[in-house]
């Protein structure tokens, strides 16, 4: 059996998208499958727009996924540079071959000219495609157009007939040569242009399996073309289908966060990203579907991978999202949670402490930064009441009766045993009820809303354990007219 090897090569031109991760993530699950490498090559040819700020980007994000490289800039590996920027010399050599082979040419055609002729393919109504007017040029006249100071670009020359090849994803695609035009592998100013690099870099780099985005289809035909004329074996393809929109249109910003690390910081678990991302366009055989990255991996096979375009659904990444934070280890979950809560001065708790309002706020949230606000009444001796909460709860002639009855309950409740607490509240309820027939749950909002601001929250036991008496009394005593 040959060697599996696959790569993910994504642009250092922004933060890694939701979309290359997904990418990233079907290559990775192959070569675990196949037991194969996973390469990671960085294409920052576009020095323009490549920063080593999002070059780091890439790095955290994979890392931060679990999606980790067997080769790679960082890493090494036998069949480096592993970042194109570093390549350059690799890339005329290749073209001055194929050059010399027949299956390339130079052309002096200046900008203005291939304006002229795109201009002229508009008004005539016509695709538009280079005119080939360089393609049979002699020496003489090569050496008059350089004397004249024209640098050429290296143009390919595309064979008649047509290119076809069985996609993994998609099934049999089949290009009519006769619609691509000669295109350019080598721009004059020296650098290779995409099509042309990253053939180079896959066929030096062992590359078997090319997992990719449905938009480089296009590129397919001239890059198999280009393998062709190298005599070199064509990797096998297989092209993913876009992400969209619940809309349906591109995924884009205006929709919510798109990048790996926007996610990160509102709060979404990467184990349960993962998991969703996993979902676009692979279903796993048992219909379970919250599943670990090594559960996915034995799982996965390619040819199951849905040919059709995928919905980003972010009502269902939330719900995912929040069954992995009710199911992870408190301890694991209170470290992840600690981001959330900079605002706060967390000293104020012990760690046990910390680790019971996590657990005792965790149940209704979807993302951690839920946890911002659904934590703020167990930090600071203040209170901030939310609307009409205390017209309704605090400022009623019932309301500042049992507020007043509770705060001089207070010395003879434990603090020390959440257990007994929950005790004394229950008596408390009752006593409300025997006395004057309020429901238990009025008496507790009336309580709660003294203590948090809110009628709904944590466990009331847990809220009373966690403040301890003397905070406790200080805001009963504040909401008691």
């Amino acid at each position: 059996m040959e060697d599996i090897r696959v790569r993910i090569a994504p642009s250092p031109s922004g933060n890694l998208h939701i979309g290359t991760a997904r990418t990233a993530l079907f290559n990775y699950l192959f070569a675990k499958k196949n037991n194969g490498k996973f390469v990671l090559r960085i294409e920052d040819t576009d020095l323009e727009r490549s920063n080593a700020a999002y070059t780091q980007n890439i790095y955290d994000s994979l890392k931060a996924l679990g999606l980790n490289w067997d080769e790679g800039p960082d890493v090494g590996g036998n069949y480096g540079p592993y970042q194109q920027s570093q390549r350059f010399d690799i890339y005329p050599k290749y073209a001055k071959k194929l050059v010399e082979m027949g299956y390339a040419y130079e052309c002096f055609c200046t900008p203005e000219e291939l304006e002229a002729e795109k201009e002229e393919s508009i008004k005539n109504k016509k695709p538009h495609m280079y005119s080939g007017k360089c393609k049979n040029l002699t020496e003489a006249e090569k050496a008059k157009l350089r004397a004249e100071g024209r640098v050429p670009s290296i143009r390919f020359k595309v064979p008649q007939g047509e290119t076809k090849y069985d996609d993994m994803v998609k099934g049999e695609l089949k290009f009519d040569n006769s619609l691509i035009g000669d295109f350019v592998i080598m721009k004059s100013n020296g650098t290779p242009t995409y099509n042309f690099a990253v053939v180079i870099d896959d066929m030096e780099m062992k590359i078997s399996h090319i997992i990719r985005g449905e938009d480089h289809i296009s590129n397919t035909a001239k890059q198999i073309m280009i393998y062709n004329a190298l005599g070199a074996e064509v990797p096998k393809f297989g092209h993913l289908g876009m992400i969209l929109a619940p809309d349906r249109s591109k995924l884009s910003k205006r929709h919510g966060a798109t990048a790996v690390s926007e996610f990160v910081e509102k709060g979404y678990l990467t184990e349960a990203l993962l998991n969703f991302v996993a979902l676009l366009g692979w279903s796993p055989s048992d219909g379970v579907e919250i599943k670990t990255l090594e559960q996915i991996a034995s799982d996965f096979r390619i040819h199951e991978i849905s040919s059709s375009n995928s919905v980003f659904e972010y009502d269902k990444l939330n719900w995912m999202n929040g069954q992995y934070i009710k199911k992870m280890d408190i301890k694991e979950l209170t470290e992840k949670a600690k981001p959330f809560l900079t605002k706060y001065n967390l000293n104020e708790l012990t760690e046990e402490q910390l680790e019971k309002v996590i657990a005792a706020t965790r149940e209704p949230i979807t993302i951690l930064s839920d946890l911002t606000y659904d934590t703020a009444y167990f930090f600071g001796k203040d209170i901030e009441y939310e609307d009409g909460v205390k017209e309704k709860n605090i400022d009623t002639e019932q309301a500042q009766n049992i507020l007043k009855y509770f705060y001089e309950q207070l010395d003879s409740y434990d603090f020390n045993n959440e257990e007994k607490l929950h005790e004394q509240l229950a008596e408390f309820r009752t006593y409300f009820k025997e006395q004057f027939s309020i429901k238990p749950k009025e008496t507790m909002w009336t309580v709660r809303a003294a203590l948090t601001g809110r009628t709904h929250g944590a466990d009331m036991g847990v809220i009373l354990d966690v403040l301890g008496k003397e905070k406790v009394k200080y805001r009963i005593e504040n909401a008691i007219v």
